[in-house]
């Protein structure tokens, strides 16, 4: 006779939700690129070069994940980018 080992995993399911939420930019014809680089960099922090990425994703594809996390986390940042003009929604 064979001995299995069964192992059991606990996971923290409010953890994993709180993962699966995204602010995404859609690409719009009134924003110029610095304006999207700019407040990338001030709204969600990140570095120039992630911003500029993401304004030619944004550009070219029509939408960006910019930033994830909790839905407490994320909604100050995304009214803020609409503050700013831009057009984003939390998902």
């Amino acid at each position: 006779m064979s001995t299995k080992e069964k192992v059991q995993e606990e996971v923290d399911v409010l953890e994993a939700e709180d993962r699966n939420n995204e602010i995404i930019v859609y690409n719009d014809d009134v924003n110029t690129f610095d304006h999207v680089i700019e407040t990338l960099i001030h709204v969600c922090e990140h570095t120039p070069i992630q911003a500029e990425q993401c304004s030619l994703i944004v550009h070219y594809k029509g939408k960006c994940t910019v930033k994830t996390g909790s839905y407490e986390y994320l909604e100050p940042r995304c009214s803020a980018l609409l503050d700013a003009g831009l057009s984003a929604e939390i998902i």
